[in-house]
């Protein structure tokens, strides 16, 4: 197979898809007061067409989690623009368009699986019954695997449960954008690898197209359509990588030559990548 490396993105793109749900275009993030500004990101292009997984990859400190905010609308850029399906993030997250996943569950722990499920379709539809919300949440546990736990609490369910319970949190909503800041960062191994398998398959099920921040190279390869890397001091995006590998994919596509070649480019693009103000 082929392997193509996409021009960097801090460069203008010749053209925008229009396929693309997200866009940004020249997005730089500055923090702090006056006496202490920090350039966070700089000139962020990024294009994410309906129905990918994107993955966010790069060294600690490089701005993953920011950019993935200000796609969220949590974070408002200093300079440039961003556009959810042709409107602003924060219009999207009115709309219940985007859909949060974090590396913490916050489940709240005296409400059931079930419950915990439904709790922001609830917050944001008041009109909804109790009825309907706990149909919609157990809806949802289904779709990640969880329907026999609805009535467990999370200090009864295992981290990788509680992981699926925030998942089916953001699917409730029925969102366009998943947005995932490494939401399987504190599992162990064999959990990890488990989750991923049923993210792919809540993914190519519901047809979401997901913004995935990861430390993992193995786990960026294995579940994106695309890598996009990101530099350090200022967080920029150094280099993307298109993942070829045909789906589905499971653990067996690791030991496939074309994953092992993949791996080794997306290292050096990262090893690249940790050089402060370095190639673009």
């Amino acid at each position: 197979m082929q392997v193509e490396t996409i021009r960097p993105a801090g460069g203008r793109p010749a053209h925008i898809r229009h396929d693309d749900l997200i866009s940004t275009k020249g997005v730089s993030v500055i923090m702090g007061t006056d006496q202490n500004r920090q350039l966070i990101l700089r000139d962020i292009d990024l294009s994410v067409p309906k129905g990918s997984f994107v993955s966010l990859i790069g060294p600690s400190g490089c701005g993953k989690s920011t950019l993935l905010k200000v796609l969220a609308g949590l974070v408002v850029p200093s300079n440039g623009s961003v556009s959810i399906a042709g409107v602003s993030p924060g219009e999207a997250a009115r709309k219940r368009m985007i859909g949060l996943v974090f590396q913490d569950a916050n489940l709240l722990p005296w409400k059931n699986a079930v419950d915990n499920a439904s709790m922001l379709l609830g917050i944001a539809d008041k009109s909804m019954s109790r009825s309907a919300l706990r149909a919609r949440g157990q809806e949802m546990l289904e779709l990640v695997g969880l329907g026999d736990a609805a009535h467990k609490r999370p200090n009864e369910l295992s981290g990788g449960m509680r992981q699926r319970v925030a998942i089916a949190r953001a699917l409730a909503l029925d969102p366009a954008v998943l947005l995932m800041d490494e939401p399987f960062g504190a599992l162990d191994a064999i959990t990890r690898d488990s989750m991923g398998q049923s993210l792919l398959e809540i993914w190519q099920r519901t047809g979401k197209t997901i913004v995935f921040v990861t430390h993992s190279i193995d786990e960026a390869i294995q579940l994106s359509r695309q890598v996009h890397v990101l530099g350090i001091n200022p967080g920029r995006i150094t280099q993307s990588l298109d993942i070829p590998l045909p789906y589905p994919r499971d653990a067996s596509v690791t030991e496939v030559p074309e994953f092992v070649r993949l791996v080794l480019q997306l290292r050096t693009m990262l090893r690249s990548s940790h050089q402060p103000g370095g190639a673009t």
